[in-house]
């Protein structure tokens, strides 16, 4: 591991990008709410499209928060940890944190919370969700929802904050947890890697298709994961 490229020269670059992320899918969020839904419009799916996305770079702001690597400062990381957390569908950062230091120190074993070593593609998706879901969330979703309805159209509020919300857990498991943990790996990490292609990475998961790099450099933001990559295959 080259620690050169990795929780160095992180301020403030690292808090700009995860505000930066925070604050998109929040303007994102307010426009497509109050957009007008006409299905013959590319527009309404490509907003889904970016929401989605915007949803899990909320959920990788978290990640690499629970890694110290958004600020060397603990409590702009905590916090940026905590909101970008509680803003993909409340989930709480206390409560990710153990679970995915749990993933670091026993990947792809049975103590592992992210695998299942049934391999199945569906099964493993509800036992990954179900690690992370909890009652509070859907009790919080639910009052939330029926409060924004009194103000916004219900339709745009499924559309565009409930529906990639979904697909972008579908976006993290399948990029950031199957395909990487799926099958046998004999390296150290048991991690796959997808091929160098830092255009494709950045849009599946926001590099972490670079799998291995990841667990091999868990100090290096995802935005220096390219770089991370770049060393291992030159």
């Amino acid at each position: 591991m080259n620690t050169a490229i990795t929780s160095k020269g992180l301020d403030p670059k690292g808090l700009l990008i995860g505000w930066g992320i925070i604050f998109l899918w929040a303007i994102s969020l307010v426009f497509l709410l109050s957009i007008e839904i006409n299905w013959k419009n590319p527009l309404v799916y490509l907003g889904i499209l970016v929401q989605m996305h915007l949803y899990t770079g909320l959920f990788i702001t978290a990640h690499d928060a629970m890694h110290g690597i958004v600020s060397s400062n603990k409590n702009w990381n905590r916090l940026t940890g905590w909101i970008a957390a509680l803003l993909f569908s409340y989930n709480f950062y206390w409560r990710l944190f153990p679970k995915h230091h749990e993933h670091h120190r026993f990947v792809a074993t049975e103590k592992d919370p992210d695998y299942h070593a049934s391999g199945n593609f569906l099964v493993w998706y509800f036992s990954f969700i179900r690690q992370y879901i909890t009652i509070w969330q859907f009790l919080l979703m639910a009052v939330t929802f029926n409060i924004l309805k009194l103000f916004i159209p219900t339709e745009n509020l499924i559309v565009f904050w409930m529906v990639p919300a979904i697909l972008s857990t579908l976006q993290l498991f399948y990029f950031g947890t199957y395909l990487p943990h799926m099958g046998e790996s004999t390296n150290r990490h048991h991690s796959n890697s997808q091929s160098k292609n830092h255009v494709w990475a950045f849009i599946t998961c926001y590099f972490f298709g670079y799998h291995f790099e990841h667990h091999d450099s868990p100090g290096t933001p995802w935005w220096r994961l390219w770089r991370v990559k770049e060393q291992q295959t030159a």
